[in-house]
C-alpha cells in the first residue's frame, strides 16, 4: 500500500530513541523527509546517521528539549529554514516519574504539565499556520493507554495524557477545514528503554524482578506479550498518511487489547 507519505516533511519529536525513533524510521522507509529531535546530540546524532544511511533519506536532527517553549521554537524553525515546510507533525516526549499524588511535588506537577501538555500545544502552535496557508497537514500526539484507562502509580501521565487527548479532539475541529487532522495515538506496554524503567521502579517498590512485572502485564494483555515499537509506527505512520484524510479527532489505542472499554 503507498501511503503517499514520499517526499512530504515530517518532524517527529524526541525520536532518538524508543518510540518516536520507530516512527521516524518507519516514515524514512516511506520516503518522508525527516526532522528528527531528541535532549542528547551524540544519541541524537548516532540515530539520525542510521536512518539516513538505512533508507537514504534526508534527515535534519535538532538537539534539544519540546518542554522548553524556545527550544520548541528553534526546532520547528530549523526545519522550516532546511524543507521550507513541515507537513506532519508528531508530538512525543519522554514519561514523567512514577509516584501517587502525595509522592510528587508542586515543581514535579509543573514540569509534568511543560513536559507532556505544553509540548504539544507549542509544537503544534509553530507548525499550524502554514499548514493551514497550504491546507494539508498532519498532526498526531502520542500519548498512552494511560489516557484512556488510567494505570496505577502514574498520576502524571493519566491526568496530563488526557488533557491532551482534549486538545486534540478540540482542534481537530478547529482546523478541519483547513484539510487538517488531528489525532492522538496510545501506544500500550512497548518493548522501549522507557518501558523497561517503569518495570525497575515497580519491582523494587514491591521486592520484586523486573521479569515478574512484565509478566504481570503481559497477563493483562489479550495478545499475551508486549509489542515491538515497529507495530505501532506501522500505525503512526497510517494516521499520518494520505490514506488516513477522513480520520481526525480520533484516539487510536496500539495495545494489544490491554485496554478493556468499548470506547
Amino acid at each position: 500500500m503507498d501511503l503517499g507519505l514520499k517526499g512530504k516533511i515530517a518532524l517527529v519529536a524526541a525520536s532518538s530513541k524508543g518510540l518516536g525513533f520507530a516512527v521516524a524510521e518507519e516514515l524514512a522507509a516511506e520516503g518522508a523527509y525527516l526532522i528528527v529531535n531528541g535532549r542528547g546530540e551524540d544519541s541524537l546524532k548516532e540515530s539520525s546517521d542510521s536512518i539516513a544511511e538505512r533508507y537514504g533519506a534526508e534527515v535534519l536532527a535538532v538537539a534539544g528539549d519540546v518542554s522548553v517553549r524556545a527550544d520548541a521554537e528553534r526546532i520547528v524553525n530549523a526545519g522550516l529554514e532546511r524543507f521550507g515546510q513541515i507537513d506532519i507533525l508528531i508530538t512525543n516526549s519522554g514519561g514523567p516519574p512514577a509516584g501517587r499524588f502525595d509522592d510528587l511535588s508542586a515543581e514535579q506537577w509543573d514540569a509534568a504539565v511543560r513536559l507532556l501538555l505544553t509540548s504539544v500545544t507549542d509544537l503544534t502552535r509553530f507548525v499550524l499556520p502554514g499548514m493551514k496557508e497550504r491546507r494539508w497537514g498532519r498532526i498526531l500526539n502520542i500519548t498512552s493507554i494511560a489516557a484512556k484507562q488510567p494505570v496505577a502509580n502514574l498520576i502524571l501521565s493519566n491526568s496530563l495524557r488526557a488533557g491532551v487527548t482534549g486538545f486534540s479532539k478540540t482542534l481537530a475541529a478547529e482546523v478541519g477545514e483547513y484539510g487538517i487532522t488531528v489525532n492522538t495515538i496510545l501506544p500500550g506496554y512497548t518493548a522501549t528503554e522507557r518501558v523497561e524503567e517503569l518495570a525497575n521502579h515497580i519491582a523494587t517498590s514491591e521486592g520484586l524482578d523486573s521479569s515478574d512485572v512484565r509478566k504481570r502485564w503481559e497477563a493483562e494483555i489479550p495478545l499475551g506479550r508486549l509489542a515491538d515499537p515497529k507495530e505501532f509506527a506501522a500505525m503512526a505512520a497510517f494516521l499520518v498518511s494520505g490514506r488516513a484524510s477522513y480520520v481526525t479527532g480520533s484516539s487510536i489505542a496500539v495495545d494489544g487489547g490491554w485496554i478493556r472499554s468499548v470506547f
